[in-house]
This record gives C-alpha cells, structure tokens and sequence, in this order.
C-alpha cells in the first residue's frame, strides 16, 4: 500500500466513512462498546475514528506516512505503521478486525489472513471487499475501460474465501453492500448515480485504479464523458440509472466468525 505515499495526499477530503457501511460494520462484528477493533489497512482513519466515536477502541495499522499525517486523532485511536502480512500486534490482542476496501493491496493475501488470526481472540472479522464479475458491468466502464480490466486482476470472490478459510479456520460468509446512490465514501464505483464526480481531479484522485492508470487513457474517457453529460448523450444511454436508489457492483462484506 506505498502506492498511497504518491497519491493520497489528499485522500482524507473525498474518502468520507458512509454511516451506512459503519453501521453495517458494527452490526456484523456483534462485539460490546469497549471492545478492541484492529483496523488493517486503516488509510486516513475515516473508519477508525467512526468506530471510536460508536464506543470501541481502536488499534489501526496503516504503512503509508502520508496517509497517517492526514489522521484526526481521536483518543480511543492508537496508531501503528505496518503491513497486513506483518502486523506490528501482539497475538491475540484484540477483539475483532477490520478491512475497509484494502485486502487488493496486500502483496500476501494469504499472509495478511495468517495475521489477523494471530491477533484476534475469539471475536470476528470483517473485510469490504468486491468482485465485479458478480455485478451488472455499469456505465462507467464504457468510458473506463481500464477500471473493469484492473478490477478483473483481483481473486474472485471465492477464491478469497477459500483462502480466508484455509488460513484461519473459520467459518466465512460473503454479504452484498448494495451501493446507495449518496454514498460520502468515494470509492471507485460509488459515484454510480453522479457521473459528473468523476470529473473532478480530487474524486479521481482517491480512486486508486484512476491514480495507477495511464493519463492519457483517463483524459480519453474525461472528454468522451464530458461530451456526453453535456449533450445529453449519456442521459439518452443510461439515464434509467437514475431511477435506482441502490446497486449491487459487486462489493461484499465477508464476515469471518468462529
């Protein structure tokens, strides 16, 4: 996740936890205020610092300086610089764990499950992850194409769980997160229903697959989208869109208990 070293200087003003996905979150860790929730991959601490104000203490681990300078401290928030696959955690020190969207940047998935089953007692883990080959394939990668073919270089979903239950011996369920059309966290696809979002340099800025893609590839779809915002085009092709109030793109919680 150095990658974020580069590009997440301003990561803090479009990555905004959506109360929906914290809400969600604490319902399926099924943990008590108080307890201990380690936060893997924890970028800015968006989701840390919610989970904190809901009542637990949280032990957020993230390997990028950068992102890390943009943390709002909160006092139920302790700080770690490290890697999935090497968590600067004691064994079984915490209650439960947490991954919001970052299990694709670890360069050892199976590594990064052996650890969270280390540190974690005997409560559960809950990742955010996707696999769009389980969803409907959306407007945005007509203009995109590059989002859906980097997307496609990620494990399938079951090939995730397989390696989540063969490296901790748990029982994995995989839960949809159909996607609101006002979600506050702007991830790659959440802008489903606001195309015009993905003309901003700050939106695209946050989306990892647009900051790692070629700028020339990005500008392609920037002026094609453009054009077709302004004329009408793109409302004529999929203004059907807007009649939606929720989408299924192919997140999931996977929700790793005992």
């Amino acid at each position: 996740m150095s990658i974020y070293n580069s590009i997440g200087q301003q990561y803090s003003k479009t990555r905004i936890p959506d109360i929906r996905i914290v809400t969600k979150l604490i319902n399926l860790l099924n943990l008590p205020t108080g307890s201990t929730i380690a936060d893997i991959g924890a970028g800015t601490g968006g989701y840390s610092f919610a989970l904190a104000n809901q009542g637990f203490i949280v032990n957020a681990v993230e390997p990028s300086v950068v992102m890390q300078k943009q943390v709002v401290k909160h006092p139920q928030v302790k700080w770690f610089t490290g890697y999935a696959e090497n968590l600067p955690l004691v064994d079984k020190s915490v209650d439960g764990v947490v991954s919001i969207l970052a299990i694709h940047h670890y360069y050892n998935l199976k590594k990064a499950f052996q650890e969270m089953q280390r540190i974690i007692r005997n409560g559960t883990i809950v990742l955010l992850t996707f696999d769009i080959r389980l969803a409907q394939k959306i407007w945005l990668y007509d203009y995109f194409p590059f989002l859906w073919e980097d997307a496609l270089r990620f494990l399938p979903l079951n090939e995730q769980i397989n390696l989540i239950e063969i490296n901790t011996k748990r029982r994995v369920e995989a839960i949809p997160l159909l996607l609101p059309h006002d979600l506050s966290d702007l991830f790659a696809a959440a802008a489903w229903r606001r195309p015009e979002l993905y003309l901003q340099p700050e939106v695209r800025a946050g989306i990892s697959s647009f900051a790692l893609a070629n700028q020339n590839l990005i500008e392609q779809g920037i002026q094609l989208l453009t054009a077709d915002l302004r004329s009408g085009e793109w409302t004529q092709k999929y203004g059907d869109i807007q009649n939606l109030t929720e989408i299924d793109i192919g997140y999931r919680f996977i929700r790793i208990g005992t």
